[in-house]
């Protein structure tokens, strides 16, 4: 694919998350006022990321004056904010957050992660969650939660003792050694330069309420501009060409009878899978047809030279849920070892939008020759857009993404093309933009 093709841009509904940060004294209420503003919003991408999952890990000696309960948790020093705020701007950038796992009960981070991705909204919360500048530039929202310094203490002890491990002697040796004389060295500066200031937590229903409301017209305004991304995508697509990089299926006389038992209501069920199938095996032998390969010298039984071809790269595939499923029977009889993920992106009805619900992608995906995109039709192509954003998201170039579907229309492909110039598209049969989901229905039955 030539680089002077031109490349139209494509922000999805998680680019430039909401991020807040919620700062406030040890156990004075942050992880449950969090918790309380996630309930208010009753949406299903807002996360909460903990400042305790950066803390440094220790070394040796530092592991054993922490076990004695002398090593200062409650300073900056202690959280490594240079990799937070690389995994801050991960997020605001769309793309995978991979976020340390911080162990108490062993003074240390663990070897496992977990990923965050595409958040509508984070909330950050931690006593330092507005202390360094770096974060407060990235952040929307500055909250500061505010609490009675005797609740703070008996809320930090009954945390530490039940879900720490830890004993009440050097919890309170920890509070008045470190915590109290901390709090108003690094901790309480942080309420002058917070938005809003939130006192009694989550019994403050009228500050939690004022919260959500704010969230909620800055998540509708960008739901808007992705509404009017989508139009305009729709407009481009609408004035070009097919573009070469839509490879068609070629319409041989078995291809043609085909389509006819597929698209006749009268076809049975058994029949309609029997020759769907099929027609998905097609469709797989021609997507791997642009798996990466090497020239290979093999010696034929008869003794002969044969120049042919091989690959050393895997191939994957992503279902897009549920129609995708459709495919896997036609996949496995294909490329028998092929590793799976899936993807679940619905059409939200009140706006249109495609919203991503739920992915399992194959570990490494971004290593494999190829990843096949299934999905059995594509009509306006905002779902088929966001998976493939999902993938490169996820490290995949968009070189090695095929994005395989039975039935597609030409706004929808070029749609997608103009965002993602070099993926392909493999179709069977092109159709109507508008055209219903018809195609899994028929397969799966219901």
């Amino acid at each position: 694919m030539s680089s002077e093709v031109r490349r139209i841009r494509y922000s999805p509904p998680w680019g430039d998350a909401s991020i807040i940060g919620v700062a406030g004294s040890s156990g004075s209420g942050k992880t449950s006022l969090a918790l309380a503003i996630v309930a208010s919003l009753n949406l299903p991408w807002v996360v909460i990321m903990s400042m305790d999952s950066f803390y440094k890990p220790l070394n040796a000696e530092q592991s054993a004056i922490a076990f004695r309960n002398e090593y200062d948790f409650d300073s900056p020093e202690a959280i490594d904010f240079d990799i937070l705020v690389d995994r801050l701007r991960d997020i605001k950038q769309g793309r995978v957050a991979e976020i340390p796992i911080y162990s108490f009960e062993k003074h240390n981070r663990i070897e496992k992660t977990t990923s965050i991705y595409s958040p509508h909204v984070l909330i950050l919360e931690g006593i330092f969650a507005l202390h360094d500048q770096r974060v407060l530039d990235l952040l929307d929202l500055k909250i500061f939660a505010e609490a009675d310094a005797d609740l703070c203490l008996s809320r930090r002890l009954v945390r530490d003792v039940k879900e720490r491990g830890r004993d009440i002697e050097g919890c309170i040796k920890q509070w008045f050694g470190y915590v109290k004389p901390n709090f108003y060295k690094y901790v309480s500066p942080q309420r002058e330069i917070a938005d809003v200031i939130i006192p009694r937590g989550i019994e403050n229903t009228v500050a939690i309420s004022m919260v959500s409301g704010q969230i909620q017209k800055t998540l509708a305004h960008k739901s808007a501009q992705h509404q009017e991304q989508l139009q305009r995508l729709g407009k481009i697509a609408e004035d070009a060409p097919l573009s070469p990089n839509a490879i068609i299926l070629p319409q041989t006389n078995q291809v043609k009878g085909i389509h006819t038992l597929l698209m006749d209501p009268k076809t049975s069920t058994e029949e309609y899978i029997f020759y769907f199938d099929r027609l998905v095996t097609l469709l797989v032998e021609k997507a791997v047809d642009f798996l990466p390969s090497h020239p290979e010298q093999v010696i034929t039984p008869a003794g002969n030279v044969y120049m042919g071809l091989k690959t050393s790269v895997g191939t994957s595939a992503v279902v897009i849920l549920r129609g995708g499923s459709a495919f896997e029977t036609g996949l496995r009889r294909t490329i028998p070892d092929c590793r799976t993920g899936r993807i679940l992106i619905q059409t939200n009805y009140r706006t249109g939008e495609p919203e991503l619900h739920y992915r399992a992608l194959p570990k490494n995906i971004a290593e494999d020759g190829l990843v096949l995109l299934l999905d059995p039709q594509m009509s306006s192509g905002g779902a088929a857009l966001m998976a493939v954003r999902v993938l490169v998201d996820h490290g995949v170039p968009e070189d090695r993404i095929v994005f395989v579907t039975y039935l597609a229309g030409p706004v929808g492909v070029n749609r997608v093309l103009s965002v993602f110039p070099e993926v392909r598209v493999v179709v069977a049969r092109m159709g109507d933009d508008m055209e219903e989901r018809w195609v899994e229905s028929r397969y799966l039955g219901c």
